[in-house]
């Protein structure tokens, strides 16, 4: 049966620090928006305390949790764990994020007080601010066993900042974040250092989704789109007002004789 807590349970923090993967959800604001879901993998992920949770964000092809985060008002993110191996289990974390930016001072400052281990492809720490955790049976999922980590990640952009180091310019971080985290699938800003690089060297980022369904180049802030009920409201106000106001306009136009 699920169980709510205003915090982490104190019984909880072992088992989730012994987690190989879990999984990040975020959604932005407006209802034609697209809601992501990221699995998380690694050892590279914390709790400070009861209230708290950290993980490192690693880059990657798309960037839909930071730009979620990034919203004005929203911010809203959820993390969930499962045990794939023992009792079953699932646990939740609801909170507001916090995004970290590489070379930021907020990012250098938490590595070094928590001594965080920085892998090739790192481009931020996501921090969540808890002020809801769940748990519940989780008896459907199945037994996996864990073999291995993989390291392509980390081997592909080791190798991108050694050819960045060694003198090729077009190999830098700042130009694939750029490329590719400038904006979400919604169009939604991404990263700032992103932002900043793709404005300085001119570079257009990676237009995101395809087909007649794809996201519009503009995207709908909430409150500010119109549905089909909108439109058949706008119809009959105009309808009544024709049948209502029109007759007296057309007297008033009379010309006397």
């Amino acid at each position: 049966m699920g169980q709510f807590f205003e915090a982490i349970p104190e019984s909880l923090i072992k088992w989730i620090l012994a987690q190989k993967v879990f999984w990040v959800a975020t959604a932005p604001l407006s209802s034609s928006g697209h809601v992501n879901v990221s699995p998380k993998g690694g050892e590279h992920f914390g709790v400070i305390d009861t209230k708290t949770f950290w993980y490192l964000d690693l880059t990657g092809s798309g960037n839909e949790t930071i730009s979620h985060l990034y919203e004005p008002n929203n911010g809203r993110i959820t993390v969930m764990f499962n045990a794939f191996e023992g009792p079953p289990r699932i646990v939740r974390l609801f909170g507001h994020g916090t995004v970290l930016e590489k070379q930021t001072p907020e990012f250098q400052a938490f590595v070094k007080k928590h001594e965080v281990k920085l892998l090739p492809g790192a481009r931020s720490i996501i921090l969540v601010n808890i002020h809801q955790a769940a748990s519940s049976c989780g008896f459907s999922v199945p037994f996996f066993e864990f073999k291995e980590w993989r390291t392509t990640l980390d081997e592909h952009f080791a190798k991108r900042v050694a050819k960045y180091e060694n003198g090729d310019a077009k190999e830098s971080m700042e130009r694939y974040w750029a490329l590719k985290n400038s904006d979400s699938i919604d169009g939604l800003p991404g990263l700032d250092i992103a932002r900043k690089a793709a404005k300085e060297e001119h570079i257009t980022p990676l237009v995101k989704g395809v087909g007649v369904l794809a996201p519009p180049k503009k995207y709908a802030e909430p409150g500010r789109s119109f549905g089909v009920l909108h439109l058949i409201l706008v119809a009959i106000i105009s309808s009544l007002a024709t049948a209502f106001f029109l007759p007296s306009l057309l007297a008033l136009t009379q010309i006397p004789r």
